[in-house]
């Protein structure tokens, strides 16, 4: 079963290690500095600078752009599945679920939308994907408007209460699947 690891950046290192990651995909504000894992290949490790805004935006931020989902697209279609992808952003909470969405879509687009929002929430209380990324990455595959109204389905999550990284299966499993943390192997 291929999955995608969420995390926020203060669980990057033990995630990608725990779940024996190669790939990952950097969602983080502009300047923004952390360290790559070692265990993670530099030449699949995807760096996207852009806030976590749901608007076009002005001045210094910078808002997620057709580019971005595009570029999060073919990273995902370039995953050889073989070991879980990690993402992340700085709270595990917005910008990489929802680039986790988009991902699975890509790499398994004959999903239902809506029992792919609802394994999100099933692993992720507080997950509350980013709107814009979700819109775009709607268009981008085409999914013509189920996948912007899975998520307005499945609501905002649960206020913040600290970094819980979570697993993600790309498709369907049984629901016992998604008991435990979901982070581990």
């Amino acid at each position: 079963m291929s999955r995608i690891v969420v995390a926020p950046l203060p669980k990057v290192a033990e995630m990608a290690v725990r779940n024996r990651c190669r790939e990952m995909i950097s969602l983080v504000a502009p300047k923004q500095h952390f360290h790559r894992p070692a265990v993670i290949d530099p030449a699949r490790h995807l760096l996207l600078s852009l806030n976590d805004i749901a608007f076009a935006g002005t001045g210094a931020l910078v808002a997620p752009q057709e580019a971005h989902v595009e570029a999060v697209i073919a990273f995902a279609r370039g995953w050889d599945r073989m070991a879980p992808l990690l993402i992340h952003c700085m709270m595990g909470v917005s910008r990489s679920p929802a680039a986790a969405l988009i991902a699975a879509l890509a790499v398994a687009p004959d999903q239902d939308d809506a029992a792919l929002a609802q394994r999100l929430r099933a692993v992720s209380r507080q997950a509350t994907p980013n709107a814009r990324i979700v819109a775009i990455g709607d268009a981008l595959l085409q999914r013509q408007g189920r996948l912007v109204a899975a998520v307005a389905k499945i609501g905002r999550g649960a206020d913040y209460a600290g970094d819980q990284p979570f697993s993600l299966p790309v498709e369907p499993v049984a629901a016992d699947a998604l008991a435990g943390d979901g982070a581990g192997p």
